[in-house]
């Protein structure tokens, strides 16, 4: 019987198309192809991808691995910011923006980053439910923020290590 196998791994590439169809499926606004490969070349980003494999019996890989979903994070000193997260909407609710999440959280932390921020649209109660199990809390509103439709974003904020 065969198996699904997710990895979490950094960006490549030849992974940007496949972003840039997540994206475009997932927000009204989107980023553009060129901000995500403008995105790959800062040193300061993390940009991980969630990538889907289906394994054989044998232990061998069956097909061509599928993207579902991936997470960037802007990392300055001590503080970062999550910039994007996405799942695509036929993986959604399998806990892959979970993964996702926390994995960027613990590169953080190992990179030495003590808070991590995030935007949410107000209206988006999934991600804020997502947000809030991992310990996110309001900190602050960003009226106007969104746009198509104009609404605003809540402010996020999580503590990864006592200041």
């Amino acid at each position: 019987m065969s198996a699904a196998v997710l990895a979490i791994r950094s960006v490549e590439e030849n992974d940007l198309p496949a972003v840039h169809r997540i994206e475009a499926s997932s927000f009204a606004d989107p980023w553009s192809l060129q901000s995500f490969r403008s995105t790959m070349a800062l040193e300061r980003m993390r940009f991980l991808v969630a990538e889907e494999s289906v394994e054989a019996p044998d232990g061998g890989r069956t097909g061509e691995p599928q993207l579902l979903g991936y997470v960037i994070a802007i990392v300055l000193s001590d503080e970062a910011e999550i910039a994007d997260l996405a799942v695509a909407p036929l993986a959604r609710r399998r806990g892959i923006g979970g993964m996702l999440l926390d994995r960027i959280v613990a590169e953080s932390i190992e990179r030495g980053v003590r808070t991590l921020y995030l935007d949410v649209r107000e209206s988006n109660v999934g991600a804020r439910a997502l947000y809030e199990s991992r310990q996110f809390l309001p900190v602050g509103r960003r009226r106007g923020y969104y746009r198509s439709p104009l609404e605003d974003a809540l402010l996020l904020k999580r503590e990864l290590a006592p200041r």
